[in-house]
């Protein structure tokens, strides 16, 4: 099922529900820039053989409403609008997860709301800022400076041939090394998205967005609920040692990592990915029983 949910006057979101309505639900929550498509559908389909799996667009994403000049917005915006979605779709409590800034979203939502999470799911981000030193002092790692400098021509002009070529150098960038890099599935995912979205330009809105309300590391101790924390030894973005920073400032966190994967989802990693997730939700689901 498909359709659009108005978020706030004037800006509508892409939203799509896969699975048994009445089943438990997942939500998928995706990183900065990035359309809703970018979580595999064999993925959602594993995910949803149980559960109602709901993915979506972003705000200046895909399918949904393009207007960050004219509407700017802090991220926590985008996690906000993750409840209306929920609240919309009738769904009380969801089982949640994110990648990437859809990571740090999920966390927010962690400490902000933490009625309406059954369980959370983390991959590809730091903890939110803020978040203490480990007791042996371990912080958090940065990211790759070869790939911020990347990232600096993230807002130059392109026509669509040159902006498909600079998203699938950017996946192959984050894909890393462990995995080989298969450019034709990434370019079908993109050519995918564009057609989705109706155009081939990126805004880069999410990078330009007020991420100051989103330093609240510190309340992560506090966070009951039963989280997943997933390593990808591969990430450029946040290595391993950034989950493992995260995991132990969550008191109910369980930390699993997935062999060479970096801060993408490529097909060779779905079925591992799924198998996680599924185990997570299933435990928490037999909890509530």
């Amino acid at each position: 099922m498909e359709r659009f949910v108005e978020v706030t006057e004037g800006v509508s979101l892409w939203v799509e529900s896969r699975g048994p309505e009445g089943a438990p639900a997942i939500l998928l929550i995706m990183g900065a820039n990035a359309s809703g498509l970018a979580w595999p559908d064999a993925l959602v389909d594993l995910l949803a053989r149980d559960h109602r799996v709901i993915r979506y667009d972003h705000r200046d994403t895909g399918a949904s409403t393009w207007a960050f000049d004219t509407k700017p917005y802090p991220l926590t915006r985008l996690a906000e609008d993750a409840l209306v979605i929920l609240d919309e779709l009738e769904i009380d409590r969801a089982h949640v997860v994110g990648m990437s800034l859809g990571s740090l979203l999920v966390q927010w939502l962690l400490v902000a709301h933490p009625e309406r999470l059954l369980s959370a799911a983390v991959f590809g981000a730091a903890a939110l800022g803020g978040t203490p030193a480990l007791a042996d002092g371990t912080l958090q790692a940065p990211v790759d400076p070869e790939l911020l400098e990347f990232w600096t021509h993230m807002f130059e002009p392109r026509d669509r041939e040159a902006e498909l070529a600079w998203r699938l150098e950017n996946w192959r960038r984050l894909n890393g090394r462990a995995i080989p890099f298969d450019p034709e599935e990434f370019r079908k995912q993109e050519e995918r998205i564009m057609a989705h979205a109706g155009r081939p330009d990126n805004p880069g809105a999410h990078a330009r967005a007020d991420y100051s309300a989103l330093q609240r590391g510190a309340e992560l101790v506090h966070v009951t609920v039963p989280t997943l924390v997933i390593a990808t030894p591969e990430d450029p973005i946040s290595p391993a040692s950034n989950a493992r920073h995260l995991a132990e400032n969550l008191p109910r966190s369980t930390l699993v990592t997935i062999e060479g994967m970096g801060h993408a989802i490529p097909r060779a990693v779905v079925p591992r990915l799924a198998d996680v997730l599924l185990r997570h939700v299933h435990v928490v689901d037999g909890m509530r029983e």
